[in-house]
């Protein structure tokens, strides 16, 4: 596959995938999708490589799913779907369930490299990964998502926290939950995910594969992988019952994210 929105690169053993909409704050068209999909696969079909970093262009790992962008709406119209995806629902589950279900599933170790916003669609693939690094300044974002991990990336109190109020999570309380492993400082935090990743590339392919394997069997022992198949479908209802009042007029934004932006904004005045 020709990539357009994602770049490929390595550095010896480690494969880094980068999301490249940095115009649009790497918001997930499914293109990037699939072009994301088709690059871990090249990571993963490539036996020199062993470790895979996810990261996004720009100032932002991912704003989240990409609500109506031309480029968006154009691939939309090519490809036949409906505006509102939810009425395909093969199509919608592809990209918005199994691709996650995927890449939590890959057979080598995967780290999300974080900067400025993680939001919804971007919580959705670094909850997929097996290690999520951030700089100081990274915003998380969970809610009720389509791939929905929350209760197990934070906790469940602390999930319930988070969704009844729709704020967002700096770095360091991310940390303290046990969604983000590490906190680099921005100038640095390329250089230490990369030097992370070449140390877990000294062990052996077989000891990386069984240290993954069996911990995400852990957690499927505690139902993770039945869980968030059926709130994929508590999503689908909850969709279908907010309709267009999901959205806020005029710009493509969700109301749950402009909920939090107002708060961000009113804990810094002026701003």
């Amino acid at each position: 596959m020709e990539f357009h929105d994602v770049l490929y690169a390595t550095d010896g053993p480690v494969a880094t995938v980068t999301l490249n909409r940095p115009r649009y704050r790497n918001a997930q068209s499914y293109r990037l999708l699939d072009e994301l999909d088709a690059a871990l696969d090249r990571a993963v079909a490539d036996h020199a490589i062993k470790v895979i970093i996810v990261t996004g262009a720009g100032d932002h790992f991912s704003a989240g799913h990409d609500l109506g962008t031309p480029e968006s709406l154009e691939d939309r119209r090519q490809r036949g779907i409906p505006e509102n995806a939810v009425d395909d629902y093969n199509t919608f589950r592809h990209y918005n369930l199994d691709l996650t279900i995927k890449w939590r599933n890959l057979p080598k170790p995967t780290i999300a490299m974080v900067r400025g916003y993680c939001i919804f669609g971007g919580w959705m693939i670094a909850a997929a990964v097996d290690l999520v690094f951030a700089s100081p300044e990274a915003q998380f974002l969970p809610a009720l998502l389509e791939y929905y991990s929350v209760p197990f990336d934070i906790g469940v109190r602390n999930a319930k926290e988070m969704l009844f109020e729709s704020r967002f999570l700096s770095a360091e309380e991310a940390k303290a939950m046990g969604f983000v492993s590490r906190i680099y400082e921005s100038d640095a935090l390329e250089r230490e995910t990369l030097a992370y990743a070449m140390r877990c590339a000294e062990n052996s392919r077989h000891g990386l594969r069984l240290a993954k394997l069996s911990s995400n069997k852990a957690q499927d022992l505690m139902g993770y992988s039945n869980f968030v198949e059926n709130a994929f479908h508590d999503y689908l209802v909850a969709v279908r019952q907010a309709g267009e009042a999901r959205r806020v007029e005029g710009v493509r934004r969700l109301g749950g994210v402009d909920l939090a932006l107002r708060g961000a904004r009113n804990e810094r005045p002026g701003q």
